[in-house]
């Protein structure tokens, strides 16, 4: 190709890129959310990334114990919602998060579950009888879950008692599978968790006794895309996102109180 010719061309697509550019890389912000907000939170990153189309979110869901770890260890994570105050304390203590974007954006409730067949087990006391030899719950250390259902069975005097038929689970969707496929006798597990369920497994009873389950998001302290992170943490508890939390079953966290 001749030079002038070549010149041409080079320069007629250096004017092209210029008048259509080539769409920046989408802004990427990482949020840790507890296991139990799994199904829940994936809808509301896709309605969050629907209306905010340069971003784009990463979920990352395990127990919340184990979140905070993996903050702790320098995870990169911009906005973390455990399932409980108490971690989210700790977050607090150490300075991880910005205390200023701290909100409750949602509410569960702990339920005894059982196999769907199974019909052995009436309440909570039918659980140290000889009918049921292992009851399955969220590591009390670990999963919020477990810490409510510790706080639970403290309360009534059976946690000793049960203790020798406890199988734990590292986070409570664990709990959950080994109920579902039979390979506990119960299981303590969220209500959402039991709603997802509930052609695999029977909700016994509600339980009372310990602390209310309020969920709290909020930016870390480093977050590098503070913006982004408020952007989403405002999503979470607008009225959007609180209506895609409400189809799965999770509550208001001023009732929960």
């Amino acid at each position: 190709m001749p030079r002038p010719r070549l010149a041409l061309v080079l320069a007629a697509g250096l004017l092209l890129a210029a008048l259509f550019p080539r769409p920046a890389a989408a802004e990427e912000l990482i949020v840790s959310a507890a296991a139990s907000l799994s199904s829940a939170m994936s809808d509301v990153k896709n309605a969050f990334e629907a209306e905010h189309p340069g971003l784009t979110v990463f979920v990352n869901f395990a127990a919340s114990g184990q979140l905070l770890q993996q903050i702790e260890a320098g995870a990169p994570v911009d906005v973390f919602a455990p399932a409980d105050q108490v971690t989210m304390d700790r977050a607090a203590r150490d300075g991880l998060i910005d205390p200023a974007t701290r909100v409750d954006f949602t509410a569960n409730a702990l339920m005894l579950t059982v196999p769907a067949d199974e019909k052995a087990v009436t309440c909570v006391a039918d659980l140290g009888g000889d009918k049921v030899g292992k009851l399955a719950l969220g590591e009390p250390d670990a999963v919020p879950a477990g810490s409510y259902t510790k706080q639970v069975l403290d309360g009534l005097g059976l946690w000793e008692k049960l203790s020798p038929k406890m199988v734990y689970g590292l986070s409570v969707k664990q709990a959950l599978d080994y109920v579902a496929l039979g390979e506990v006798d119960a299981a303590f597990v969220y209500a959402t968790d039991a709603r997802m369920a509930q052609k695999r497994v029977r909700v016994v009873t509600a339980l009372t006794g310990h602390a209310p389950i309020v969920y709290p998001a909020a930016m870390l302290a480093a977050c590098p895309r503070k913006e982004a992170a408020k952007a989403f943490i405002d999503f979470l508890h607008g009225t959007k996102g609180q209506a895609i939390l409400a189809s799965y079953g999770f509550k208001d966290p001023s009732a929960a109180k």
